[in-house]
């Protein structure tokens, strides 16, 4: 049995949960892949996955043995590189999730450069709202915007969404532009949505963080479906303003309220804890690192 090989085939069926999903990403075929597992646990004798309704899941040994997997590997990774092969270009899957909305406005229009530096390299996007486990999903890096309540995780801040309220010029000439927060429940609210609830609008006041909930006659999940609404001046929105970039430079659209805007929230890219991160993630996270550097709306604020 090469057990470096069937190392990194046992790290990739915790990370993916599915002996056929790493047979197909492998091209070796499930039978191969439940062989090569079988092995592993019979030299160690030990049980290594279980069944679950989420697929399978590491044993508490399995667990050992893939965190330790992880750090002998990337070590040995990491030498290789060192060692004379620091010409060898990043290659194989990178599995990222973002939010929603992020990887068509942000992501996608810089695949082109992206893949003409990294032609090895093969991006697997997964959009969620919800916040995704890195481990249970087969994720290899995510996106996170807002604080991170998971301390396990490796965390890098790569920038801040800056969010506002924005109107069509042509809105404002017909009913107004709102001077103060309390002044919006005079106007009609887009508002947007996260799995059915209303996401609130945020503002700072001389008196504090001001929440309100906005109320209108259009609601909708999607940002493209805001920004569509507030350019043909059916009400006011609030979005990252990242969003609107293009439309505020244009004059489409202003910025309303600026003086009392909200501090903005955190953009963090994270991956699993204990591991040596691969070649083919430090391209990709300075590939995110250089979007959020480069976009108004997404920069750091420190």
């Amino acid at each position: 049995m090469d057990r470096f090989s069937s190392l990194r085939v046992y790290i990739r069926v915790v990370e993916r949960g599915s002996f056929t999903h790493v047979g197909r990403e492998l091209g070796i075929g499930q039978p191969a892949v439940s062989k090569q597992i079988a092995a592993l646990e019979q030299h160690l004798g030990t049980q290594l996955l279980s069944r679950t309704s989420r697929g399978l899941q590491p044993t508490a040994a399995g667990l050992d043995l893939y965190e330790t997997a992880i750090r002998i590997l990337g070590d040995l990774d990491e030498a290789e590189i060192r060692i004379g092969q620091k010409n060898i270009r990043p290659s194989g899957v990178v599995r990222l999730a973002t939010p929603p909305a992020f990887g068509r406005m942000f992501i996608i229009p810089r695949l082109p450069a992206f893949f003409e530096k990294f032609p090895d390299i093969t991006l697997d996007i997964s959009v969620a709202e919800r916040r995704v486990d890195l481990i249970i999903d087969g994720i290899d890096i995510a996106l996170r915007v807002g604080p991170l309540a998971d301390s396990t995780l490796i965390a890098r801040k790569i920038g801040d969404l800056h969010m506002g309220a924005l109107a069509a010029p042509a809105y404002l000439r017909t009913f107004g532009t709102p001077r103060i927060p309390a002044d919006l429940r005079s106007h009609n609210l887009i508002a947007g949505q996260t799995r059915g609830a209303t996401q609130p609008w945020r503002f700072n006041s001389p008196d504090g963080p001001l929440i309100m909930q906005p109320e209108g006659n259009l609601r909708s999940n999607d940002i493209e479906d805001q920004r569509a609404a507030v350019l043909m001046g059916l009400g006011i929105g609030y979005a990252g303003l990242a969003m609107f970039s293009a439309d505020l430079k244009a004059g489409t659209v202003v910025p309303i309220l600026e003086e009392f805007a909200a501090e903005p929230s955190p953009i963090h890219v994270i991956c699993a804890s204990g591991r040596r991160m691969p070649q083919r993630f430090r391209v990709v996270i300075d590939f995110l690192v250089e979007i959020c550097a480069e976009k108004p709306g997404l920069r750091t604020s420190a």
